[in-house]
């Protein structure tokens, strides 16, 4: 089956009922060739990549590993959680949301969601100065 790109039916889709209710959400982007009009050329310049991209949202059911939602495409300038919240997800109720740092401060209701944390010995640099006296 298909990914869904109506956004407000993700809830009510099949292939997010059946399974552990837990999902991941991620931005992803890909090549496109360079506009020519400045404007959409400032746009599609993500800056990352030295590319000019295009991106859409994904949310991936964990269980079965499976794409759920494909939101729309934006322009690869447009940050993550922007894209995100024109996109209008529904989730169903009491599930749980996996995302990376990119949508930071993205809390729908209902929802539990877990984003990654760096440890503390990464955040001082002991990593790196423990693995140089080794």
């Amino acid at each position: 089956m298909a990914p869904e790109r109506d956004a407000s039916r993700v809830a009510i889709r099949p292939l997010m009922q059946e399974g552990a209710p837990a999902g991941a959400l991620d931005g992803t982007e890909r090549r496109r060739q360079r506009p020519t009009e400045a404007a959409k050329h400032t746009a599609h310049d993500s800056g990352k990549k030295k590319a000019h991209t295009d991106k859409h949202v994904l949310l991936v059911k964990a269980y079965p590993r499976t794409g759920v939602s494909l939101g729309p495409t934006v322009a690869g300038k447009t940050h993550d959680k922007k894209a995100v919240d024109e996109a209008h997800l529904t989730y169903p109720v009491n599930s749980t949301l996996d995302k990376d740092t990119g949508f930071q401060g993205y809390e729908p209701a209902g929802i539990l969601t877990q984003q990654p944390q760096k440890s503390p010995e990464a955040r001082s640099g002991a990593l790196g100065t423990r693995a140089s006296s080794i």
